[in-house]
């Protein structure tokens, strides 16, 4: 789809190209948190081409990032799967983040 097609199909009130969270998303990060140990949560900040989105670290630094509903539903979530939330622009990344490779 181009530009257009994307622009036309927006969500009023929203202020980025990208798409809102969806159910799928959610179900990634609750099998990541199940299937993981010592997972944490950084909260990242809508942006003007993203929404906002939720990188999951485990122990072993393996991550991955989806879209959430605004961080609000990032901490909630987090609540649920007893994990502990981080603001990513507070507190940066963690160094086995940066380290983990597949």
């Amino acid at each position: 789809m181009g530009l257009w097609g994307r622009l036309r199909g927006r969500t009023p009130g929203r202020g980025t190209l990208d798409r809102g969270s969806g159910r799928a998303d959610v179900a990634h990060l609750e099998q990541f948190v199940a299937t993981r140990r010592g997972v944490e949560g950084y909260v990242e900040p809508r942006t003007a081409v993203t929404e906002t989105t939720i990188v999951l670290v485990a122990a072993d630094g393996e991550w991955t990032r989806r879209r959430i509903d605004g961080p609000e539903t990032a901490r909630r979530l987090s609540r649920e799967l007893g994990i502990p939330v981080y603001d990513a622009q507070v507190t940066g990344y963690p160094q086995r983040m940066r380290d983990w490779r597949k």
